[in-house]
Order: structure tokens, then sequence, then C-alpha cells
């Protein structure tokens, strides 16, 4: 299970290899909120998301002679291209299994990473899971999950670590901190690190419509599912369901969870571009969503947000950023 020593350890293996992402703010953000807004830029991390932190833990967390066997993932992209970078940097094979339909941005730039991409049919049943046990089988590759592994976990955790000296150096110790959830394997990380660093934080899961999972799991106290097909505008954190591993993490650490529509992320998406200068995909926006938009859900006079990546088509960026404010 992770905890604070497993997150130091993986800040330690991250040094010369991670980037620490700066936390930023804009005044034009903090009138519309309505009180200090900070935003980690992870969408300025190597591969364009946080999940570089993870990934590049867990194959350093490796022995070896199993990261020399390869890697093995299943990602819609974000996780995809961390696992694919820290692998060629590491100097050994990757294959990765997304989705047809995924965006053709991060199918194209985990190929350009130099790893080997599966392609299945989602929409048609096909199960990612089949083909990977196969290709584990036939080549001895290591799975890297997700979310739901001890090691990516604790890698997401230094992003943690670095909200709690960032926010410091600011003035800031008591917030509420919003985090992008899927499987909830950043939250989950940020709440283990913050929990030993910045206790008078406390992390909240953010969510599209739709795919409120943590947030209906954490009031049933039981990780519940979603019904419909993991598709979406905000592609990056649809999942079915809190992890095995995160849930209990989250349950025992975070405050209720918050949902944002699809039209409050569009709107972030603008404003995180005219005012902070950043660009962030639909997944990677709703943290600031809820920063600026459910503002009468929030406590104290400071809330920061998770800005977890910038991998968006440029054609739906382009269409987001014509609409009328």
């Amino acid at each position: 299970m992770s905890d604070i020593k497993m997150i130091e350890a993986a800040a330690h293996r991250a040094r010369g290899h991670v980037r620490r992402t700066p936390l930023l703010s804009s005044p034009f953000l903090d009138e519309i909120a309505g009180r200090r807004v900070l935003v980690k830029a992870e969408c300025l991390q190597h591969t364009g998301s946080f999940k570089f932190r993870g990934a590049w833990s867990a194959l350093s967390g490796l022995t070896p002679e199993r990261r020399a066997a390869g890697v093995l993932a299943f990602s819609s992209g974000n996780h995809a291209q961390g696992v694919a970078l820290a692998a060629k940097l590491h100097g050994v094979p990757a294959t990765i299994i997304m989705p047809q339909d995924a965006p053709a941005l991060k199918i194209d730039n985990t190929r350009a990473f130099g790893a080997e991409v599966v392609l299945y049919d989602r929409a048609g049943r096909e199960k990612r899971e089949e083909i990977g046990a196969r290709l584990q089988a036939d080549r001895g590759l290591t799975l890297i999950r997700p979310y739901d592994e001890p090691l990516v976990i604790a890698g997401q955790g230094t992003c943690g670590l670095e909200i709690a000296e960032q926010a410091a150096e600011q003035g800031v110790t008591e917030a509420e901190v919003l985090s992008c959830c899927g499987g909830g394997g950043l939250t989950s990380g940020i709440a283990l690190a913050l929990e030993a660093r910045a206790p008078r934080m406390r992390v909240r899961p953010v969510e599209p419509e739709g795919f409120d999972d943590t947030a209906r799991s954490l009031v049933s106290g039981a990780i519940v599912r979603n019904s419909g097909p993991e598709t979406g505008f905000c592609d990056a954190i649809l999942t079915p369901s809190p992890g095995e591993i995160t849930f209990p993490i989250m349950a025992a650490r975070c405050g209720p969870g918050l949902v944002v529509s699809n039209v409050e992320v569009r709107a972030a998406m603008r404003l995180a571009a005219a005012r902070l200068k950043l660009v962030i995909e639909p997944g990677g926006a709703v943290a600031l969503a809820a920063a600026l938009f459910h503002g009468d859900a929030l406590e104290g006079d400071a809330v920061i947000a998770t800005a977890s990546g910038g991998n968006v088509d440029l054609a739906l960026y382009s269409e987001v950023l014509s609409e009328a404010a």
C-alpha cells in the first residue's frame, strides 16, 4: 500500500527526471471564484500530464530484470504517453493497448515516444484485458496499471508534496485542493502527501457529469460504477469506477466529491488560456471549473486546482476557444 515513505522514495527517484510544475494564479480568476485560486499546472509536465509522474515511479521502482523484459499499459492516452516516455528513457520496450477511438493526438504521441500501440474496438465491446493477458503471457511483460498500483500512486503523490511546499511559499497552508479524478490515482496520491505535509488542506475529487462514480462512492461508503461506456468530452478521466486501492485512501482522507458540467469545463478551458496562458484538455480542466463555478460548495479563502493534462485535440480546442464567453 502506498504511504508517505513510498511517495518520498518516488520523489527521490524522480529528481532530474520529473518536472516540478508551477503553482500559478491570476487576479481575474480570483475575482470569478470569490477567493484565492492557485492552479497546479501539471499540463506542463513531461508528456503533457501528471501521468508521467506515476509512470516514472513505476518503471524506476521495478527490478532491472523485470524492467528489461518490457512493460505493458492500458490507456486512452495520458497514461499511455507517460509509460511510453518513461520506458524510452529507461531503454526498455513498451506495449500500449489503446482504444481505436482515442484522440488521434494521444495515439500519435504514444507511437512517437517509441511504444508499440495495439488498438482495440471498445465500442464493439472488445476486451483490452483479454488482449493484455495474451501479450503478457507471450512476452513476459509487466503491467503498469494507470491508478490501482502502489508505485503509480506514490508517483502521483509527488505532485502533492510540491503543492504543499509551493502553497506554503505563497502563504497558503489551509485550502481546499481540487483534483481531477478518474480512477483516483492522482487524488489518492495527493491526499496521502498532504495528510503528512499539509494536514490543514482537504482534497476534493472532481468529475464530469455522467461519470461521478467517485462522488457517489464516497456518499455510499462503497464502490459504485458508472453504467455507460467510457466515452465523452472529458475522455482522460472517464473510468467505470474508482479503484480498489485508491477508493479506501480517498474515503479516509477526502472531502465530498464535486461534479461539473461540460459547459463549465469549456469555460474553464477558455479562462485558463486567457488568464494563465495554459492549454488544458477537458479532463484536466474539471478541477478549475469547480474552483471557478462551484464556490458555494467550497470552504475557506483559498482553493488549489490541479490542471492535470493538456493533451487536447487541436480541432476541438479551437472550437472551444471560439465559443462565446
